[in-house]
């Protein structure tokens, strides 16, 4: 159930598709991204490993960067074996909220607000439900029940869609509010910042929920909506740092028990029972801790020797040096490439997010914002990938343009919460 902004693209299971080799042309392109960045990396690493050692004499370097693989190697595994407790307590949780109806609740509360944002599906249709069911999932990080939820919304909607190559304005609404990746509970960002030794894993829930609502809201251009988010902004930033650290904990810890509380209370109202439901989903949790391990360690690795052999430092400086000269505030830009990552692999932008807690430490302003950053919108160019691709869309006319739109809002929100919060 990894991060949306993941989730799916470590396990989003791939439905056959007719075409060359089974996919659509623009998926297969969307799948070789993330090859191309590890093999990049790799290659990258090892030209500037060559050139400190022609230029400095760094006869060091060579074993500097294999160590630095073996080692991230080791801390992907140990990560990974971690997040089985922290995995196995939530994924039960939501199995129970699954089980005991609050998705269909969810649906239910949002139905009047999604008949006015989809005027072109007819009433009573069948995508309608799938793409509440869809929606609420991923609200509640249940990435596994989320991705089949919504390959079905896709075909339902292709049905009603009068030219069938090109995309449909419901599918780009759908596809859209998916990109934006409102979530409720960012499970995977808690757990690794718990393994990764944070005082206090949920400091940044609540910076994490207002970046990923401001993302959902560009996404939807609700102008009242955002209007409160920048009233809540402005109330937060009246408050001293240390009022502002106490509520957000406040906030964030009673969100979260309150969610455990009324999953339960739906369930037992619902006569679900209850351990049974959180056994079945700690058991998916301890499944997806250990499927992790591959997909954590080879990006681990690769950004390891890519940081070790100092392209790291170079593009970091680079980007510094841009931003300096505009007179902002550079201490951001070291959480930037969980940024740059994101709208492209979920994985890949999880792996930026552990390496910049892993160099900075878990309670640094850096680590603390790549969270918030991991956590403010999905994976654009892989969704649309997928969902388009499951009933062969050729046209998607401006669907990557807003999802980008949003992915841009909802990091920029980020940097800003991450400044109100922790700087």
């Amino acid at each position: 159930m990894l991060s949306k902004r993941k989730k799916k693209c470590t396990f989003a299971v791939i439905p056959k598709k007719t075409g060359s080799f089974g996919r659509s042309s623009t998926e297969i392109y969307i799948f070789m991204i993330l090859n191309y960045i590890w093999i990049g990396f790799i290659l990258i690493a090892f030209v500037v490993a060559c050139i400190q050692f022609f230029l400095t004499g760094n006869t060091n370097i060579f074993m500097e960067v294999m160590q630095s693989a073996f080692g991230s190697a080791k801390t992907g595994f140990e990560i990974s074996i971690g997040l089985t407790g922290m995995l196995s307590l939530w994924l039960g949780i939501l199995k129970i909220g699954e089980r005991g109806g609050a998705i269909n609740i969810i649906s239910r509360m949002v139905a009047p607000f999604f008949s006015k944002i989809f005027p072109d599906i007819p009433k009573g249709h069948p995508a309608m439900g799938s793409i509440f069911m869809n929606l609420s999932a991923n609200m509640l990080g249940l990435d596994n029940a989320a991705t089949p939820l919504g390959l079905k919304a896709m075909k339902e909607l292709q049905e009603i869609n009068p030219d069938k190559e090109k995309a449909s304005n419901p599918m780009i609404m759908f596809l859209v509010l998916n990109t934006a990746g409102l979530m409720l509970v960012p499970v995977s960002i808690l757990t690794f910042r718990q393994q990764l030794g944070a005082a206090n894993p949920a400091d940044v829930f609540l910076p994490i929920l207002i970046a990923t609502f401001c993302a959902a809201l560009t996404g939807l251009i609700t102008v009242s909506i955002i209007q409160k988010i920048n009233l809540l902004i402005f109330l937060l930033s009246r408050l001293p740092k240390q009022d502002i650290a106490k509520y957000s904990n406040f906030a964030a810890y009673l969100i979260l028990f309150s969610i455990i509380v009324i999953f339960i209370g739906i369930a037992l109202r619902s006569r679900t029972n209850v351990y049974e439901s959180f056994i079945d989903g700690a058991k998916e949790g301890f499944q997806v801790a250990i499927g992790i391990v591959p997909y954590l360690i080879g990006i681990l690795v690769a950004i390891a020797m890519f940081r070790t052999s100092g392209a790291m430092d170079y593009l970091i400086l680079g980007i510094k040096n841009l931003v300096a000269m505009t007179g902002v505030n550079t201490d951001f830009v070291e959480a930037l490439p969980t940024a740059l990552m994101k709208p492209l692999s979920g994985s890949g932008a999880r792996g930026m997010m552990v390496d910049a807690m892993k160099i900075h430490g878990a309670d640094s302003f850096v680590g603390r914002l790549s969270c918030i950053i991991q956590g403010s919108a999905d994976t654009t160019f892989f969704i649309l990938a997928v969902y388009f691709g499951s009933v062969n869309i050729k046209n998607t006319r401006y669907a990557l343009a807003c999802g980008l739109l949003a992915d841009f809002a909802g990091i920029v929100a980020a940097i800003l919460l991450g400044y109100l919060f922790f700087h």
